[in-house]
């Protein structure tokens, strides 16, 4: 579940509930208020009072980045409308409170598609730009915040912003990765692309090591437009770091089976079943996990060219179960997600083989390379390989992600915030060099830092 709602009180001005991220760690209790128009989001930023506000989207960030401990929370999916598509020129406007999933089912019956789509279409809009989320086209196409033409931003006096990369590149790329710092992101106009089918044409292989995985990957990744590998942090020994690598590109009509034929844009995914609240914390362990990777590894392809795979398939097969999160139990998860520059290979061994010698019962692991950065000054991607891995928590999780942490910091790498739920002010300070210049942007349009959230106060932003 993305929230708890345990409401202790309910007013005319929102209610008190306790809230989480997805990985249900750390809740705090905060006024939920719905955003409603802009005037309405105006009266919560003004009245918001000493402790702050945060906008709040479908909460799929993992840690604490959308929660705001005895201030206010913004719950932007009341503002959820399409207002424009232009099929020529590609730009749609719509509302921050929109999910990518709406997109997609408005944008494919128009020849169109997202620019960039991450793990889950249960993301909204604004915070796909405020966390400029990535996809496994980054290599690329880059992330998010490269695809925005422009953006309304409400800042801390009330005033509505029309934001630019070229009128207003300080504070546009301060909001892009600026994870709500910077004010309530309420309009955002995107490019999207054109695509022929709502289908995805894979080659899927397997790789027996994980030097073998980052030799396939260097060789030829960008021929595809989209690339990412499961990785097995179980294995060990001659094994370790085996994946499984699927590549593809958006399909051609010409490429579709014949009962694909006559209908190219079908895009009909649903969920399965619910996951019910009920599983102990500890199901998903080591010997659990080591048997589900093994079941996966081997019913992988060896070598299989071309598969015709839909948008569920290729990218979001978690999808298929609502609220997966609570297979992972009361005490939740953490997922953690770094980069290391290209060249720092042996600090991405040395990681890969801390977290197998550990044990780590993470079924959810991929590894990818990025492309260019932008200009963002809190943007996550830099050009290197990156590795996301979810982790339930329990003993000695803790020591284990401050040694991966020093690790990274020493390779010149860095941790993604919307990830985040446990890193210290220092750790981040150090990983990103452009923060203090973030800050001096933010400092003013919010001298009073009215925007915060319970990820901001630990982290000192």
């Amino acid at each position: 579940m993305s929230t708890s709602t345990s409401t202790s009180t309910s007013t005319s001005n929102g209610a008190r509930t306790a809230l989480s991220g997805w990985g249900r760690t750390a809740p705090s209790v905060a006024t939920l208020v719905p955003a409603g128009s802009d005037d309405g989001v105006r009266r919560a930023v003004l009245g918001s009072g000493e402790r702050g506000v945060i906008a709040r989207g479908l909460a799929r960030s993992y840690g604490d980045s959308a929660q705001n401990g005895g201030g206010t929370v913004l719950d932007m999916t009341t503002a959820d409308r399409v207002l424009s598509i232009d099929t020529t020129t590609g730009r749609v406007t719509a509302e921050a409170g929109v999910s990518l999933d709406t997109l997609v089912r408005v944008l494919l019956p128009l020849g169109l598609f997202v620019p960039v789509l991450p793990g889950t279409r249960q993301v909204t809009l604004g915070g796909a730009v405020a966390a400029d989320i990535h996809g496994k086209n980054h290599h690329v196409k880059g992330s998010f915040g490269n695809h925005v033409v422009s953006l309304d931003l409400l800042t801390a006096d009330g005033l509505v912003r029309t934001l630019t990369p070229e009128g207003s590149p300080r504070l546009f790329w301060a909001t892009v990765g600026g994870m709500g710092l910077t004010g309530v992101i309420l309009r955002v106009t995107i490019r999207a692309v054109p695509v022929e089918t709502a289908f995805f044409a894979v080659d899927t292989e397997r790789a027996t090591d994980l030097d073998d995985l980052m030799a396939r990957l260097q060789a030829d990744d960008d021929r595809y437009t989209y690339s990412v590998a499961w990785i097995d942090l179980v294995a060990r020994g001659r094994s370790t770091g085996r994946a499984v690598l699927t590549r593809g590109w958006s399909a051609r009509r010409d490429q579709l089976p014949k009962r694909l034929a006559d209908k190219p844009y079908h895009f009909a995914p649903r969920s399965l079943f619910t996951a019910p609240d009920v599983f102990p914390s500890g199901m998903l362990n080591r010997a659990t996990i080591t048997a589900f990777n093994e079941a996966y590894y081997r019913r992988a392809p060896r070598d299989q060219r071309g598969a015709i795979q839909s948008i569920g398939q290729f990218f979001h097969p978690l999808d298929i179960a609502k609220d997966w999160n609570r297979v992972y139990g009361r005490r939740g998860f953490l997922q953690y997600q770094f980069v290391v520059p290209f060249g720092q290979e042996e600090a991405m061994r040395r990681a890969v083989a801390r977290l197998s010698q550990a044990g780590t019962a993470s079924f959810l692991a991929v590894l990818k390379r990025f492309g260019p950065g932008n200009e963002g000054f809190l943007s996550f991607p830099t050009p290197g390989w990156t590795l996301a891995l979810d982790i339930p928590v329990g003993v000695g999780l803790g020591r284990l992600l401050d040694e991966l942490d020093e690790l990274v910091l020493e390779a010149g790498g860095r941790l993604y915030l919307a990830k985040d739920s446990r890193a210290t002010a220092r750790t981040l300070h150090r990983m990103y060099p452009r923060v203090d210049d973030w800050r001096a942007v933010r400092d003013e349009v919010d001298p009073r830092r009215v925007f915060t959230s319970d990820q901001a106060k630990r982290l000192d932003l």
